[in-house]
Parts: structure tokens; C-alpha cells; sequence
């Protein structure tokens, strides 16, 4: 790990999704000197499923070994899509037994599932949401239900067990070539059909085309989201803007509504529309002018920060207004994501989901996740034994990414002095990113 640090006689302190735990140091975890017991899982709950772990960390893990060149790309450096789906044939094909919203796009993946599913559950739905990575334990990334609760370490590991004959044959006759990522994704699917889960949000790992989620056929894909194309996983993706868009467009299907996020640059977008047009897929985009969304001021509420933003949207047949929306989720990217939810969620009630008003206001508010514009309480803080000092958590590590951060920051805070302490992987852009501070008036 690449740590560096830049002081701009600031106060305000914000620390990356990699530095959470280098933060705190030897001792309690991040989760329980903050608190946040919904956000986080236990480690008693963890131990519940060292069978698992041992046998997810014998396989390859791409997320720490780096990508390979063009593994994301549908080409013939692309990963074999063709072994996960023979291993989930050896599975039962559970992917098969519930509806799906297959999210892909480079930032805002997360945030718009967890707008989605918590919309879907206000309205009585069972949700299984599956995205990556996590801060802290790999149940984070599976959560389940109408209530939303991560999978507990004992249900994970029992399905393990359950399934390890058939995972160690697809093991065997793959060479040794099945990976960590595929195997927790065919875990995700066969739990969300065990619990018979009304609709699956499902966000892509790497890319789209190739990536291990990507085995969701016509018949049960709800939705296709794009969020944003912008540039990471360069190398792994094809080495540009349009051959990432190429590997994200990948999880367009024939005759499937697909939902723009955006906004996209001119070309960006016409990949992706010609990609939705070659498959018949009608195209709704979060980004239309007739859309629209404002913040109107930051407040706190119930001791949290708030944005309490207004949104306007409009799809062919559907239209919603929403005023004084009060998001947990700060700043005008994750407004974005909020308004490509809603456009989602307008869609699948065009196609004649019951969804109301009501739910989609709840399902906004209600969401929120750590390490995303995640300032800490006065309480927390204080708990970090720095009484007095408003403290940030964000995962931001891309140049465009610190840019949304900049921005919120100056958004709550335009006085703020910054201590900025960041921490990231070796292959981040970490001059684009500090070039984005380095602005901050």
C-alpha cells in the first residue's frame, strides 16, 4: 500500500476507504469504536464461517493479485464467462429463479444499489443485494430480505458445505482456474434463490461483459444500469474511455430496459445507446433535460448531516416529483445516483412493478452507506478521542471521485480548514487525486 499525506491547514479530516482500519490502529475495529453495527457485521458472526474464508483464500483472487491486461474486454484476454456459467449449471442454475437489476459503471454502483433495494423493501419487497468490495467483512456485500441485513456467517458458511462437492468438481475440471470472486458470486445467487428473493440488485465487479455477474439472461433481467464510464481498471478494461464503455455495455439484453446515469460525453454515450439499440433495448436516461434534481441546502437531522434536495423525473409514461427529499447520502454525485435510482424504479412501474411515491421518498432517506461522504458524529468522533473535530470518511480514489469529494466538502463546509490523510493502492492515480485538493479554495 501506497500511504502519502497532504496538509492544506485544514481541520477537517478525511481518511479513504483503505485507511479505515490503518487509522485505528491495533485494538477495537473501526465498526464498534463508531458504531456502526448496521453497516458492519461482528467478528463472533465472522468466525461462524472460517470454512468458507479457508476456501475462498485458496483460489485466485484477482483483487489482490491486480487484474490481468484486457481481462475485463470482450475479447479473447476477457475472462472465460463460459466457466462461471458451466459452474452455476453444476449449481442448478439458481440465477435463474428470481428477477434481477444488474448494475455496472465506474463510480456510483454501490450507492445505486443500495437506493434501489432500500426503495424496493420500503414498497414489502425481498431484496437480495450483492456488491464489492467491503471495508470490513466480506458479509457486507451480501445483504438479504426485506429488512436489508447482511447473511449472517453461519448461513454462509451452511451453504457452503452444502454446495462444496460440486464447487470442489468445478474446481477440478476448470484446472484450478475458478477464482475467489466467482465462487463468492455463485454463494450470492444460490442464497438469494434459497431465500426466495423477489428481485436481486446485482452490481458488476470489473467491467460488465466478462465480469462473473454477467450471466443474467433476458428472461429474468429487470434492468440494466450504466452509472458513469470514467477512467479506471484502464489496462484491465482496454486502455480507454470507449473500450470501457464497450465492457460496460456488455450487460445490455435484448429487449431489457437499460437506465443511463450519466452524464456521459458525447461519444461515451453514443457507444452505449448504439449498444442498447443493437439489442432492442429501450433507453431511459437519468441524465434528459427534463430531469431534474437540486440541492437546496445541507442541515443536520437527528444529529446527521442532511441534504434536503428536490427531484423532478420524468421516463416516457411515468413522472414524480419530489420535494424536500432529506438524502443521508451528501453531495450532488450521489444526488445523480438517486435520481438514475428513481428513473430505475419509474421504469419496472411502467412495466407494472407496484411501486409508490411513498416508497421511492422512503427508500432514499433511509439509505446510507460507510465510507461514502460519511461524516462521523460529534458522539463518534469523540469515541476516536477527537472531541471537537469533524471527521469524514470517504472512499474516493480516482481523480474524478475527488472531485465529487471537493466538491461536497465545500458544499457542507465552505469554511473548513482540511487535514487530508489518504491511503490507497499502488496503482491509483494518486497525482490526479491530489491535483483535485490541491484546488480546493
Amino acid at each position: 500500500m501506497n500511504v502519502f499525506k497532504y496538509h492544506h491547514h485544514f481541520r477537517l479530516q478525511i481518511l479513504g476507504r483503505l485507511l479505515l482500519n490503518y487509522f485505528v490502529g491495533e485494538g477495537p475495529s473501526i465498526s464498534s469504536r463508531i458504531g456502526s453495527k448496521q453497516c458492519f457485521g461482528n467478528h463472533s458472526e465472522d468466525q461462524q464461517m472460517t470454512e468458507f474464508m479457508e476456501y475462498l483464500d485458496s483460489l485466485k483472487n484477482y483483487e489482490k493479485l491486480g487484474v490481468p491486461t484486457g481481462a475485463g474486454t470482450d475479447s479473447e484476454d476477457g475472462f472465460d464467462l463460459g466457466r462461471m456459467k458451466r459452474l452455476m449449471e453444476r449449481l442448478g442454475n439458481p440465477q435463474s429463479k428470481f428477477k434481477a437489476i444488474h448494475i455496472a459503471g465506474t463510480k456510483g454502483k454501490g450507492s445505486t444499489a443500495a437506493f434501489l433495494s432500500n426503495i424496493l423493501r420500503a414498497e414489502g419487497y425481498s431484496v437480495g443485494c450483492y456488491t464489492s468490495p467491503h471495508i470490513e467483512t466480506i458479509r457486507e456485500r451480501i445483504s438479504l430480505g426485506r429488512s436489508g441485513e447482511m447473511v449472517s456467517g453461519k448461513a454462509l458458511n451452511f451453504l457452503f458445505k452444502r454446495n462444496k462437492e460440486l464447487l470442489d468438481q468445478s474446481v477440478k475440471l476448470e484446472n484450478g482456474r475458478i477464482s475467489h470472486f466467482e465462487v463468492l458470486t455463485a454463494m450470492a445467487f444460490s442464497l438469494f434463490a434459497q431465500e426466495n428473493v423477489d428481485v436481486a440488485v446485482i452490481e458488476a465487479g470489473l467491467g460488465g461483459a466478462r465480469d462473473a455477474t454477467n450471466i443474467i439472461c433476458s428472461s429474468i433481467l429487470a434492468a440494466a444500469v450504466i452509472t458513469s464510464i470514467g477512467e479506471e481498471h484502464m489496462a484491465a478494461l482496454g486502455g480507454s474511455l470507449e473500450s470501457i464503455a464497450m465492457a460496460k455495455a456488455g450487460i445490455i439484453k435484448h429487449g431489457c430496459p437499460t437506465i443511463l446515469g450519466g452524464p456521459f460525453i458525447p461519444n461515451i454515450e453514443c457507444i452505449l445507446r448504439d449498444k442498447a439499440l443493437s439489442m432492442s433495448s429501450p433507453v431511459v436516461s437519468a441524465s434528459d433535460p427534463g430531469n431534474r434534481s437540486t440541492i437546496k441546502g445541507v442541515s443536520l437531522l437527528n444529529g446527521r448531516l442532511c441534504q434536503c434536495c428536490d427531484l423532478i423525473i420524468q421516463t416516457d409514461d411515468e413522472f414524480i416529483e419530489l420535494f424536500d427529499v432529506n438524502l443521508r447520502m451528501l453531495g450532488r454525485h450521489q444526488l445523480q445516483n438517486a435520481a438514475t435510482a428513481t428513473c430505475v424504479i419509474l421504469t419496472l412501474r411502467n412495466l407494472g412493478w407496484r411501486i409508490s411515491d411513498a416508497s421511492i421518498r422512503s427508500g432514499l432517506e433511509k439509505t446510507f452507506l460507510v465510507g461514502r461522504s460519511h461524516f462521523l458524529s460529534a458522539k463518534e468522533a469523540g469515541m476516536l478521542g477527537l472531541p471537537g473535530t469533524t471527521i469524514l470518511l470517504d472512499g474516493a480514489h480516482t481523480k474524478d471521485s475527488a472531485k465529487a469529494l471537493v466538491d461536497t466538502i465545500q458544499m457542507s463546509f465552505p469554511d473548513a480548514q482540511l487535514a487530508l490523510v489518504v491511503a490507497m493502492a499502488s496503482d491509483k492515480d494518486h497525482n490526479g487525486f491530489a491535483t483535485e485538493f490541491l484546488q480546493f479554495d
